[in-house]
């Protein structure tokens, strides 16, 4: 979840499949590297406990995949609030580590006040950018709208009473990059369509299922039959909800099928591991203080359903393979730049 990019740069990778690690609140859990390896070492700080967030078990895998490829060590250190945010950057700094990595909006100002301190140590921030540039500062953002809208066309393909809607976890700008974009993938393809999103917000925006499943089952109420689900950790309340059998469901970050089988068609997957990792070996090879974009061109946003696999995925959209084939043209059209995705949060 970020902001708009200021320099984009092109960057094409393999993700690097690891065991996700899970630690806990306010914990830091290191990993060793190998008696040969160069002393490098790499520390990840998180918004929000890892938990069972799967932006941030992806991120994880993302640290742990560059320890791996770099030979150094890596620590994760897992936050609660804004208080420990400003802790765990302090900790980090005073550990100096090749690169501290963290995810999220949330450290915006905090990296940005270590950065100036700090004008040596490496600073990647993932999912959002310091509002000043920093040569010790390198951003790697998403086009996830890109992605989102490809998933409100297949809701646009799949839908029966032409009702759409979507669970978010903000009612911001950058957040409606996970609803705005849903709403006019399915019109692209069905003019009929009318569409309604609906927030979490709260205390806990991205971590309450209560609250969400809440909000999926207002919007059935408003004949909504399919939903995007982005609202993080409540994601599971909202595919609770679509138990019931009145809608069907997307999820993001991951591939979410498998937690809840037969209610979600398919999942805007945002790989974090991919992007952790490649930003990582860019910084250490001198590529560093840029702002990188990741979109589906770039292989930093994709849809479950357009990978490989999608056959064993457990998502719904396997089921639809002539809605499968109009979404992969409506990708080659975003990637070629024919088909233009508007920014919510660039507005």
């Amino acid at each position: 979840m970020s902001s708009s990019p200021r320099r984009l740069r092109s960057l094409v990778t393999l993700a690097v499949g690891l065991g996700v690690l899970a630690t806990g609140c306010n914990a830091s859990a290191t990993k060793e590297p190998a008696a040969d390896a160069p002393g490098r070492s790499f520390v990840l700080i998180t918004p929000n406990p890892v938990g069972t967030n799967p932006f941030l078990k992806l991120s994880v895998q993302g640290i742990e995949a560059a320890g791996i490829e770099q030979g150094g060590s890596t620590k994760v250190l897992q936050s609660n609030d804004p208080t420990t945010i400003t802790q765990n950057v302090t900790a980090a700094t005073q550990q100096k580590p090749d690169v501290i990595v963290a995810v999220g909006f949330q450290f915006n100002d905090a990296f940005a006040q270590a950065a100036e301190r700090n004008p040596r140590q490496q600073f990647v921030l993932v999912d959002s950018c310091t509002t000043k540039l920093y040569r010790n500062v390198t951003c790697a953002v998403f086009r996830e709208h890109e992605g989102i809208f490809l998933a409100g066309a297949e809701a646009g393909l799949l839908t029966k009473s032409n009702k759409v809607g979507a669970v978010v976890a903000l009612d911001t700008p950058q957040f409606h990059r996970f609803s705005d974009p849903f709403g006019e993938g399915a019109k692209k393809v069905n003019p009929e369509i009318t569409f309604t999103d609906l927030f979490v917000g709260g205390q806990n925006p991205f971590a309450d299922p209560a609250r969400a499943k809440e909000q999926a089952n207002a919007l059935t109420a408003k004949g909504v039959d399919v939903v995007m689900g982005a609202a993080a950790a409540g994601n599971p309340g909202i595919f609770d909800a679509a138990k019931g059998g009145k809608f069907t469901a997307w999820g993001v970050d991951t591939n979410q099928c498998p937690s809840a089988p037969g209610v979600v068609v398919d999942n805007v997957v945002k790989r974090t591991d991919v992007v952790i990792r490649n930003t990582i070996d860019g910084v250490l090879k001198g590529k560093m203080g840029l702002t990188r974009s990741f979109g589906l061109a770039e292989d930093g946003v994709a849809l479950t359903g357009l990978l490989g696999d999608v056959a064993n995925s457990k998502c719904l959209i396997a089921k639809s393979p002539s809605v499968i084939t109009k979404v992969q043209e409506l990708r080659q059209q975003i990637v070629t730049g024919t088909l233009k995705i508007d920014d919510p949060a660039a507005k």
